[in-house]
Protein backbone atom coordinates (compact mmCIF):
# COMPACT_ATOMS: atom_id res chain seq x y z
CA UNK A 1 0.00 0.00 0.00
CA UNK A 2 1.03 3.29 -0.66
CA UNK A 3 1.55 6.10 2.16
CA UNK A 4 0.46 9.31 1.98
CA UNK A 5 4.15 10.65 1.09
CA UNK A 6 4.24 8.67 -2.15
CA UNK A 7 0.75 9.38 -3.09
CA UNK A 8 2.19 13.24 -2.86
CA UNK A 9 5.07 12.32 -4.80
CA UNK A 10 3.60 10.21 -7.41
CA UNK A 11 0.76 13.17 -7.93
CA UNK A 12 3.97 15.95 -8.61
CA UNK A 13 5.88 13.73 -10.69
CA UNK A 14 3.10 12.77 -12.93
CA UNK A 15 1.43 16.49 -12.84
CA UNK A 16 4.47 17.90 -15.00
CA UNK A 17 3.91 15.70 -17.78
CA UNK A 18 0.01 15.64 -17.57
CA UNK A 19 0.71 19.34 -18.40
CA UNK A 20 3.40 19.15 -21.13
CA UNK A 21 1.05 16.10 -22.30
CA UNK A 22 -1.82 18.47 -23.04
CA UNK A 23 0.09 21.38 -23.99
CA UNK A 24 1.64 19.70 -26.79
CA UNK A 25 -1.94 18.86 -28.12
CA UNK A 26 -3.00 21.89 -27.25
CA UNK A 27 -0.38 24.28 -28.75
CA UNK A 28 0.78 21.85 -31.53
CA UNK A 29 0.68 23.97 -33.76
CA UNK A 30 3.33 26.45 -32.24
CA UNK A 31 5.20 23.59 -30.74
CA UNK A 32 5.72 22.11 -33.88
CA UNK A 33 7.04 25.14 -35.57
CA UNK A 34 10.01 24.87 -32.77
CA UNK A 35 10.60 21.03 -33.43
CA UNK A 36 10.37 22.06 -37.06
CA UNK A 37 13.57 24.58 -36.62
CA UNK A 38 15.44 21.81 -34.56
CA UNK A 39 14.92 20.07 -37.36
CA UNK A 40 12.75 17.01 -36.12
CA UNK A 41 11.39 14.59 -38.91
CA UNK A 42 7.45 15.02 -38.82
CA UNK A 43 7.36 17.98 -36.28
CA UNK A 44 3.47 17.83 -36.38
CA UNK A 45 2.85 14.25 -35.91
CA UNK A 46 6.27 14.35 -33.81
CA UNK A 47 4.07 16.78 -31.23
CA UNK A 48 1.13 15.17 -31.26
CA UNK A 49 2.64 11.58 -30.65
CA UNK A 50 5.15 12.82 -27.95
CA UNK A 51 2.36 14.29 -26.06
CA UNK A 52 0.43 11.27 -26.08
CA UNK A 53 3.43 9.39 -24.91
CA UNK A 54 3.55 12.41 -22.13
CA UNK A 55 0.09 11.43 -21.79
CA UNK A 56 -0.20 7.80 -21.36
CA UNK A 57 3.06 7.44 -19.27
CA UNK A 58 1.66 9.94 -16.79
CA UNK A 59 -1.50 8.45 -16.17
CA UNK A 60 -0.09 4.72 -15.84
CA UNK A 61 1.61 5.89 -13.49
CA UNK A 62 -0.91 7.87 -11.64
CA UNK A 63 -3.42 4.83 -11.51
CA UNK A 64 -0.36 2.51 -11.07
CA UNK A 65 -1.42 0.02 -13.82
CA UNK A 66 1.79 -0.99 -15.86
CA UNK A 67 3.51 1.87 -14.20
CA UNK A 68 6.67 1.02 -15.47
CA UNK A 69 5.47 0.86 -18.81
CA UNK A 70 4.49 4.48 -18.04
CA UNK A 71 8.10 5.18 -16.78
CA UNK A 72 9.54 3.57 -19.68
CA UNK A 73 7.24 5.92 -22.37
CA UNK A 74 8.70 9.05 -20.46
CA UNK A 75 12.09 8.10 -21.16
CA UNK A 76 11.54 7.03 -24.71
CA UNK A 77 10.21 11.17 -24.38
CA UNK A 78 12.64 12.58 -22.44
CA UNK A 79 16.30 10.79 -23.59
CA UNK A 80 15.50 12.09 -27.11
CA UNK A 81 13.63 15.26 -26.41
CA UNK A 82 17.61 16.21 -24.44
CA UNK A 83 19.32 15.96 -27.36
CA UNK A 84 17.02 16.74 -30.51
CA UNK A 85 15.89 19.85 -28.97
CA UNK A 86 18.02 20.89 -25.94
CA UNK A 87 21.13 20.36 -28.03
CA UNK A 88 23.10 23.22 -26.26
CA UNK A 89 26.14 22.77 -27.64
CA UNK A 90 25.12 24.71 -30.63
CA UNK A 91 23.69 27.58 -28.74
CA UNK A 92 26.40 30.61 -29.78
CA UNK A 93 24.53 33.20 -27.33
CA UNK A 94 25.31 32.48 -23.69
CA UNK A 95 22.41 33.18 -22.24
CA UNK A 96 20.79 30.70 -25.03
CA UNK A 97 22.89 28.24 -24.37
CA UNK A 98 22.55 28.50 -20.41
CA UNK A 99 18.53 28.06 -21.06
CA UNK A 100 19.31 24.83 -23.36
CA UNK A 101 21.79 23.26 -21.02
CA UNK A 102 19.78 23.41 -18.30
CA UNK A 103 16.78 21.65 -19.97
CA UNK A 104 19.23 19.35 -21.33
CA UNK A 105 20.47 18.30 -18.41
CA UNK A 106 17.02 18.48 -16.62
CA UNK A 107 15.18 16.19 -19.03
CA UNK A 108 18.06 13.74 -18.37
CA UNK A 109 18.04 13.93 -14.79
CA UNK A 110 13.99 13.17 -14.92
CA UNK A 111 14.30 10.57 -17.23
CA UNK A 112 17.15 8.78 -14.90
CA UNK A 113 14.46 9.03 -12.36
CA UNK A 114 12.23 7.60 -14.10
CA UNK A 115 14.56 4.83 -15.12
CA UNK A 116 14.64 4.45 -11.56
CA UNK A 117 11.14 3.98 -10.73
CA UNK A 118 10.30 1.64 -13.81
CA UNK A 119 13.17 -0.51 -12.17
CA UNK A 120 11.82 -0.74 -8.41
CA UNK A 121 8.16 -0.24 -9.02
CA UNK A 122 7.99 -3.74 -10.33
CA UNK A 123 5.78 -5.67 -8.00
CA UNK A 124 4.84 -2.89 -5.99
CA UNK A 125 1.28 -2.34 -5.09
CA UNK A 126 -0.40 1.35 -6.03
Amino acid sequence: MWTAIEWAARIVFVAFFVMSGVNHLVNRRALAAYAGSKNVPAPGLAVVVTGVMLLAGAILILIGWHADWGAWLLVLFLVPTAFLMHNYWVETDPMQRANQQAHFWKNLTIAAAAVLYAIHVRGAAP
